[in-house]
């Protein structure tokens, strides 16, 4: 795979407080990065310094071939950045905003009007081309910003937070435009709604004080959740002591916890003692014993819950 985006042991410092600490990643064509981290960990300076927007105190990321440092016209040339909060000349109607861009971009001809139909055309945004920005709804602002993000067909995205301030039709929206276009990009997106991650990333960062923590695909963080592989059962309140009794003898068994009582109906989770499925014998030892169980599945682990031991512990 082609790498497009090579992020180098990228360090800045605002006076004596440290932002981001060598931060180092690659991502190929093809690959869409999930940026996670708590407020402050250095998500958008990483990703403002990645842009050109801010000049990194040590390390330096490379774009199509190009250092952000050496030759930033070439990086923003090939690449698309929605920064945080979206900001924009609110002054400015969309339809102008977008031909201005367009100009900056080097855009003419067939092309430029081209990619400014096809923007509008994603974006949905043809019933306020004429409409002040200022007039317009939060969701309807981070499309315009979306908009002017993808304009030029970068190679690379920087997306901080693409679907802030959209209601869940436009987040579907864009989460589809991002699959259409992920095949030939390398894009980067930071947010904080966890679904997003596993909905679009095959990758994952998280980071905390400035530093990469964890790095994975989602898959593979789930599994460090005390979750994965767990049994979720739902019995009667009745049979709850009896199962409990049964299985936390087991050797492949952590703990077995109650999660929730309600009407007469338990949940219990039985927690793997090694990390690997256990389903096949809490059931068979429900069944020895003829404990009823109502439901029984298999819990795959939880992003919010690797996220918050690892980033509570940074």
């Amino acid at each position: 795979m082609v790498t497009l985006l090579d992020v180098r042991g990228l360090s800045r410092h605002f006076g004596p407080i440290t932002a981001v600490d060598n931060v180092s990643f690659a991502v190929q064509r093809g690959g869409v990065l999930g940026f996670l981290g708590p407020n402050g960990a250095g998500k958008t300076t990483t990703m403002r310094m990645i842009a050109g927007f801010l000049a990194p105190s040590s390390g330096t990321a490379i774009v199509c071939g190009a250092d952000v440092g050496a030759d930033p016209v070439a990086v923003k040339r090939r690449l698309g950045y929605l920064p945080e909060g979206a900001p924009l000349y609110v002054d400015m109607t969309p339809a102008g905003f977008l031909d201005f861009v367009a100009s900056v971009r080097g855009l003419a001809g067939p092309d430029r009007r081209r990619r400014l139909d096809d923007v509008v055309e994603r974006m949905h945004l043809g019933g306020v081309m004429r409409q002040r920005i200022e007039t317009l709804s939060k969701g309807y602002r981070r499309r315009v910003a979306l908009a002017q993000a993808i304009l030029h067909d970068p190679d690379v995205l920087i997306l901080d937070e693409p679907t802030d301030g959209l209601d869940p039709n436009q987040k579907h929206e864009v989460r589809e435009l991002i699959r259409t276009m992920a095949p030939s990009k390398a894009i980067v997106i930071s947010t904080h709604i966890l679904e997003e991650v596993e909905a679009l990333c095959n990758r994952a960062i998280i980071i905390a004080r400035g530093r990469v923590v964890a790095d994975g695909t989602p898959e593979a963080l789930r599994a460090k959740s005390d979750r994965h592989n767990a049994v979720s059962l739902r019995l009667s309140a009745g049979e709850a002591q009896r199962a409990m009794e049964v299985l936390r003898p087991l050797p492949e068994v952590a703990r077995v916890d109650l999660m929730a009582q309600v009407d007469g109906v338990v949940d219990l989770m039985v927690r793997s003692a090694s990390g690997r499925s256990i389903t096949a014998e809490v059931g068979a030892a429900l069944r020895e014993h003829a404990i009823g169980v109502q439901e029984l599945s298999s819990e795959r682990g939880r992003l919010d819950d690797v996220f918050r031991s690892i980033t509570s512990g940074a």
